[in-house]
């Protein structure tokens, strides 16, 4: 696990403490002196598996709201560095931050231009940071922490001053919206509690009318003050702090809002360096003042822990789907055993119930064939429905034909095998033969072409269903294809009813 430690520097001193579940531990203190350089260096290598933030409450702060034309991408960036550059020479510790954009002026970008002005102070730090390989997430200040303390407080305020000790002076920060806007220094000659009492009193007094100088409040303006002390000096900050018209001040205990905060380690005095140290290890500002050179190992850092959580994932992810499958198999085999066990006892069942059944002479398998035999029979049996149905249309489509037999089977009865044969066609579908014998009865004395005419249109109306094959086997006369066709000698043998007899073969279909 990533431990987090934290490195505060002021004007004299750089002090590391480690952070941990919401406790500070201070673990080392390196004066501003060389050879403190590779003692720093060597607690960075001790630690070199932690990610480290550095705090800074110096005096050398610049702070310049500039507006720069809507841009987006590396064009805004180029600007936003090019503007850093005029205004702060020669350091690479700054940051930007948006206030937003003017809705009057084209829709120009406000920005917050802030820089450590004195880079040589912490050059040397950063240089032992650099040669241990350490990884550093970020520089930091206490004013820049202030618009989150106040949040985390819930005192809002749209213009307001918050006044903390820390290192024998005071940081006096104005905020705008919770928006650091102006942050300076003021040292404290007096350290007793009526001394620090009476600075505070004094610094608000003067920071306000230098506001109302700059025009950064209204002449008559009330200004809020916040102010951070142990609950020892709670009473007599009271006594020295007198609101007047133009500035209302609110004490706040520095242990109570501690503890509102998570923070395990109440400080000892008036001093605000343990707050700022925990909300920067909580909830860190987005913007900070290290260059992506001085964040390089932190980069590094972030990629190896990345794929060593990546990992763990995968593994973790493996295990959780072998154990998914080594419980489903249990379950298969679980619910294999019960089956088997259902199948013995249900088969016992059978051979005890199946034992009193009346013998029939065959054994079981044979009885399950003839009766799968027999439905597959059933299933595939074939009647003569609809021919029939054909056959009696064209009869009442034709009154003077009369039906004395009609003979229907599957297949050719003329040939061997009998009912097996039959059989055998049914069950592949064979085509049907229907023999028809009647008579066509003419009204009054007909011709013998009138005859031939009415079977023709009796045969057209069978050949109607193209399954049909109609074949005369019998015609009402005896036609030769060297004979005339010739009516009767005699009126009485006109009259007479003529048989014929017809074989339909109907195709098979499927």
């Amino acid at each position: 696990m990533i431990s987090r430690r934290l490195l505060y520097l002021n004007t004299h001193r750089l002090t590391a403490y480690l952070w941990q579940a919401g406790s500070l531990t201070e673990e080392a203190a390196f004066e501003m002196r060389v050879e403190e350089h590779p003692r720093f260096t060597e607690y960075l290598r001790v630690h070199r598996n932690s990610h480290f933030r550095l705090l800074a409450n110096v005096s050398e702060e610049g702070y310049l709201v500039e507006s720069i034309p809507f841009l987006r991408g590396g064009d805004r960036q180029t600007l936003i560095t090019r503007k850093i550059g005029q205004h702060f020479q020669g350091t690479p510790l700054a940051s930007a931050v948006s206030l937003g954009f003017e809705k009057d002026k084209r829709k120009n970008e406000k920005l917050l231009l802030s820089a450590l002005t004195n880079p040589a102070h912490f050059a040397p730090w950063l240089k032992c940071i650099e040669e241990a390989d350490a990884a550093l997430a970020g520089i930091y200040t206490v004013a820049q922490l202030a618009g989150t303390l106040l949040e985390k407080l819930r005192l809002p305020a749209k213009r307001c001053l918050l006044l903390t000790l820390q290192d024998n002076s005071i940081r006096e920060t104005y905020l705008v919206d919770g928006q650091t806007m102006f942050s300076r220094m003021a040292p404290v000659t007096d350290s007793s509690i009526a001394g620090i009492a009476g600075s505070f009193a004094a610094e608000a007094s003067k920071l306000q009318q230098y506001l109302v100088s700059q025009r950064l409040i209204g002449r008559n303006e009330t200004l809020p003050v916040y102010i951070l002390a142990h609950p020892l000096a709670l009473e007599t900050l009271r006594n020295a702090c007198r609101d007047t018209a133009n500035v209302l001040f609110e004490i706040l205990d520095n242990h109570q809002q501690a503890s509102s905060l998570g923070l395990k380690s109440l400080p000892d005095n008036s001093r605000s360096e343990l707050l700022f140290l925990h909300l920067l290890n909580t909830a860190p500002p987005r913007q900070q003042f290290a260059s992506e050179d001085h964040r390089h190992d932190y980069r590094i850092s972030q990629i190896r822990y990345g794929l060593v959580a990546l990992g763990a994932i995968a593994l973790l992810s493996g295990a959780l789907f072998t154990a998914k499958e080594f419980f489903q198999t249990y379950q298969l085999r679980q619910e294999t055993r019960e089956l088997i066990a259902r199948e013995a006892e249900m088969n016992w069942r059978y051979r005890e119930i199946s034992a009193t059944f009346p013998q029939i002479g065959i054994d079981n398998e044979t009885l399950r064939r003839v009766t799968t035999r027999h439905g597959e029979l059933a299933a595939l049996q074939q009647l003569p429905g609809k021919a029939y149905r054909i056959i009696g249309n064209a009869l009442n489509q034709s009154p003077a034909i009369q039906l004395e037999t009609l003979d229907w089977q599957i297949g050719n009865s003329g040939k061997a095998g009998g009912a097996d044969q039959r059989s055998l066609l049914v069950l592949n579908g064979g085509d049907e033969i229907i023999t028809l014998r009647g008579l066509i009865q003419l009204n009054g004395i007909a011709s013998a072409r009138q005859t031939l005419s009415t079977l023709e249109q009796f045969v057209a109306l069978l050949r109607v269903d193209r399954n049909n094959e109609v074949e005369v086997s019998q015609q009402p006369f005896d036609i030769e294809s060297n004979q005339p066709l010739r009516g009767g000698d005699k009126d009485e043998d006109s009259a007479k009813p003529r048989q014929f007899t017809l074989q339909i073969t109907r195709r098979a279909t499927p």
